[in-house]
């Protein structure tokens, strides 16, 4: 899809947040924006009803995904923020091939949680977006969207792609507070060192598939939802090893931080479900607040174990602070040496 968006749809997959009274003065600022864009803006029909409601009716969240998709008038379906059970939508979704039959082309963009959502609509062969979402973004609190997250929106909004990531000259801690009365006031930049090949060769290319690491940990380890590995099982969720055959693999980690020894354990699911045997290269995007950025580089390479795949460290995707926006799906060819991820269709 390569053309201006006019119309978003805005929907709530994970949490409910959005729709809480207490967070009505960020939405505010999110729609100003977008309809300072000239988008048409939609919320769909369960995406403000709360933290409660939407908890309870994964049916009502999968109900509105495949609506937006339906809208022939929608060019873009925009998340509102990540969560931690999107995994819920999965019957809805694919016991009598829902989505496939809902899906159209359009721009699709959330990150976290959303992980879950992007691999759903992988398997039946949409190419989405990931990286920024509603509230985390466009709803900055600061006196404008943070200036490197609003160059690749505005990208994607006036053209429907994305051409190339090069990375931000700077990155912020993240905001501990959300109040009305920090509305207007700048996050202090920090100086930003750029892509960081670990290992490997510094130029290499496929179509980029992957996500938040803690959404990706869940598929397997049962510790947060005894039934999140079943389902995705079930429903053959996480790609096999032959589809990741030369793909590059990207991994963020979430605000929650895992511990060093929950990176590993990640890791490890990876690898033995054969992961690293077949990815062309690994994008590793930048710890939020960089904690742990020491130990997840070595983790890295020593759980890996594979010296010449290449692994690329300090994105800024995901949950880190500003952030870009990766298209999953297009051939990209990273150059390390040049920094930059270019992508040929």
């Amino acid at each position: 899809m390569k053309r201006k968006i006019q119309n978003i749809a805005i929907v709530s997959l994970s949490s409910g947040i959005a729709g809480e009274p207490s967070v009505q003065f960020e939405v505010d600022i999110g729609v100003r924006r977008l309809r300072e864009y000239g988008l048409n803006v939609r919320f769909m029909p369960h995406a403000m009803k709360g933290i409660d409601y939407v908890k309870a009716h994964p049916e009502k969240r999968a109900e509105d995904l495949l609506a937006a998709f339906r809208d022939p008038d929608i060019d873009m379906i925009l998340c509102t923020i990540g969560g931690d059970d999107t995994y819920r939508l999965l019957p809805t979704l694919f016991d009598h091939g829902e989505l496939a039959d809902a899906v159209t082309d359009k721009v699709f963009l959330g990150f976290s949680d959303t992980t879950i959502n992007h691999l759903m609509l992988h398997k039946i062969g949409l190419r989405t977006f990931y990286g920024q979402a509603f509230l985390p973004d466009l709803c900055e609190l600061g006196p404008e969207m943070l200036p490197y997250t609003r160059t690749y929106f505005e990208e994607l909004i006036e053209t429907g792609a994305i051409r190339e990531i090069r990375p931000s000259a700077l990155w912020y801690a993240e905001r501990k507070e959300f109040s009305p009365d920090l509305v207007g006031r700048a996050l202090p930049p920090r100086p930003n060192q750029g892509f960081e090949l670990l290992q490997g060769a510094p130029v290499f290319s496929g179509k980029i598939l992957g996500g938040c690491i803690d959404s990706i940990f869940d598929m397997f380890d049962g510790e947060r939802y005894a039934d999140m590995p079943e389902l995705c099982q079930k429903y053959h969720l996480f790609p096999d090893a032959e589809d990741w055959r030369g793909r590059i693999l990207l991994l963020e980690t979430s605000e929650e931080k895992p511990s060093p020894e929950k990176y590993r354990r990640a890791l490890q699911y990876l690898r033995d479900a054969g992961v690293f045997s077949v990815v062309s290269g690994v994008l590793a995007g930048k710890p939020m607040d960089e904690t742990y950025a020491a130990e997840y580089k070595q983790l890295l390479t020593e759980v890996i174990a594979q010296p010449h795949l290449s692994v690329v460290f300090n994105l800024n995707i995901g949950h880190a602070i500003p952030r870009c926006i990766m298209p999953f799906g297009r051939e990209a060819v990273v150059d390390v040496n040049q920094q930059v991820i270019r992508f040929t269709e």
